[in-house]
């Protein structure tokens, strides 16, 4: 089972992108970031056409989460995260897909930081972590992927020391990522590539993608069932060097199949 993520930075703008890499791909699943259209202008209809059933959450002009599938039903458990009665953002959905529990998000950028829009990003994660504790020790396979718009370690940026003081890069959205680890969630990209440099994004300017300057923000996070399964992890670089595209790649995972284990 071949599950993406994708921040698309446009759905309606960028779908001639996204259409071209699903067909190549072929992920079973692939999480969206980041629609930027309002729910009754998301492209269904390209989509099933493209072979892939769909789950989304809109909002006009920023965020949007979206849920594809080719391999079952979605069977939707949640959108939007508890705890906050004021966010009407549409940055978190959650579905059961052909045996998995797979969410997908889009976390707060913060910045300007110092700030509400950094302290808001700071109470969406501690409101991120209480939804995902109870289920990391779940027997079922769980997969938290999307654009967490953190930079977890130096190793994850192209030259650090220019975003000490970035919100991605602070050292209490850090601490936040980490305490995800520490209640038993893995990083699966790091994990299967423990050495390499793996950037996720790259700017638009200063040639950024053609020079690999470049961050590393988007993440899978697995429940040690989900780990158990895991077989291969990557960064479909190809379509950031395509034209009118994303400023993200898509990146994967493959989980094998339950009748293994």
């Amino acid at each position: 089972m071949k599950i993406a993520t994708y921040n698309v930075n446009g759905i309606n703008g960028r779908l001639p992108v996204l259409l071209r890499w699903l067909e190549l791909a072929e992920p079973d699943v692939v999480c969206l970031q980041e629609l930027k259209a309002p729910q009754e202008k998301f492209p269904d209809e390209a989509i099933r056409s493209a072979g892939y059933q769909a789950i989304w959450h809109g909002e006009s002009r920023w965020n949007g989460v979206a849920l594809l599938s080719r391999v079952g039903e979605i069977c939707e458990t949640r959108r939007g995260l508890l705890g906050d009665p004021q966010d009407t953002q549409s940055r978190y959905i959650e579905a059961a897909i052909n045996g998995v529990l797979i969410a997908g998000l889009y976390a707060p950028n913060g910045n300007p930081r110092p700030g509400p829009k950094f302290d808001f990003k700071l109470k969406w994660f501690d409101r991120l972590q209480a939804h995902l504790k109870p289920l990391v020790g779940l027997n079922a396979p769980i997969v938290i992927a999307g654009d967490y718009n953190i930079i977890p370690t130096d190793q994850d940026v192209y030259a650090p020391e220019r975003w000490r003081d970035d919100a991605l890069f602070a050292s209490e959205v850090r601490a936040a990522y980490q305490r995800l680890l520490d209640d038993g969630w893995t990083d699966a990209l790091r994990l299967l590539h423990p050495n390499e440099t793996v950037y996720t994004f790259w700017k638009y300017w200063r040639g950024a993608f053609e020079r690999n300057a470049g961050l590393r923000i988007d993440h899978f996070l697995l429940n040690r069932a989900a780990l158990a399964r895991l077989s291969r992890a990557g960064v479909d670089r190809v379509p950031r060097g395509w034209d009118k595209t994303s400023d993200h790649a898509p990146v994967w995972i493959e989980l094998a199949d339950d009748e293994a284990f």
